[in-house]
């Protein structure tokens, strides 16, 4: 069994090494640090009796909001653990009562698209050669919550 709950800064070297295997760009220790102590940053980790499996990044902004960071450790995916993640964020924005939820994913991740979509995302914009290593455009994604 699966929770969602609160990141703490003792989920931090569990989240980086599982933001290391997942990203060529990968934040650091020190952004994830600072994430916490922000008001407008929601970071969860999704745990069982294994651990942190993975954790997810939102940022706030009014009544508009943005998922900056997922990921699931590369072991544990497939298990349907970021669909898990992704819902209790779409459920803690619509609890707090924000309208928009935006993200952005490589253009060539498909199976992130995929849940993107099933979720209600739909394509807004592209940021050519957003990412680095390797070097790729975004897609900007948008759901309205309200």
């Amino acid at each position: 069994m699966s929770t969602i709950r609160a990141a703490t800064p003792a989920d931090l070297d569990v989240i980086v090494a599982i933001e290391r295997d997942s990203f060529g760009d990968p934040w650091s220790l020190k952004s994830f640090s600072d994430s916490l102590a922000h008001h407008f940053v929601r970071m969860n980790v999704i745990e069982d009796e294994s651990g942190v499996a993975g954790y997810s990044v939102l940022w706030v902004s009014g009544d508009e909001c943005e998922l900056a960071n997922i990921a699931v450790a590369p072991a544990r995916r497939g298990q349907g653990l970021g669909s898990i993640l992704l819902d209790a964020l779409l459920s803690q924005a619509g609890d707090e009562g924000l309208l928009v939820m935006f993200l952005e994913v490589r253009a060539s991740n498909l199976t992130a698209q995929r849940l993107y979509a099933s979720r209600g995302f739909h394509e807004v914009g592209r940021r050519s050669r957003y990412y680095k290593h390797p070097e790729e455009d975004a897609l900007v994604l948008r759901r309205d919550l309200g």
